[in-house]
């Protein structure tokens, strides 16, 4: 199986770097592209009703936001990414997801644009090491500011 490039899709303003970033190096080499959408937990039991409508809800637009990137990823790299859904904060998520599938050999994140910092990504990351994901994974991290010409070049 082709390497995959694993992005954590978020609702921040850089994703659209890390996502041409990781389609642009998936075409390069022949890999994938792992999209990552972690849903976040709750823990009102008394709400169990509600709680369920509302992890249906996040679900269902999980998977409509994943299918719209999706369709910009594969055709950027040239091949269909593969989609994941995980309950949790995003650092759950992510080691669940690279101990799930060994085939995932890299992180792509993208850092913060406009001088906003690096990102609560980032900064675990480096915080704590191979600790982050459970198993050595070299992470590559992409200037948010990047245009997509430069994105071009560098991948």
């Amino acid at each position: 199986m082709p390497r995959k490039f694993l992005v954590v899709v978020d609702d921040s303003p850089e994703l659209g770097a890390a996502l041409a970033y990781a389609s642009r190096r998936a075409r390069s080499t022949g890999g994938h592209v792992a999209l990552l959408r972690a849903l976040p937990g709750g823990s009102d039991e008394h709400w169990s009703g509600v709680r369920d409508e509302i992890r249906r809800q996040q679900r269902e637009e999980a998977e409509s936001l994943l299918t719209r990137l999706g369709e910009k990823v594969a055709e950027t790299s040239g091949a269909p990414p593969v989609y994941l859904i995980e309950d949790g904060d995003p650092q759950a998520a992510i080691r669940k997801a690279v101990g799930d599938d060994p085939d995932i050999k890299i992180l792509i994140l993208a850092a913060g644009a406009n001088g906003r910092g690096p990102g609560p990504l980032i900064s675990a990351v480096l915080k704590q090491g191979a600790a982050f994901t459970g198993r050595k994974l070299p992470v590559t991290i992409v200037p948010g500011e990047l245009t997509d010409e430069e994105i071009q070049d560098l991948a």
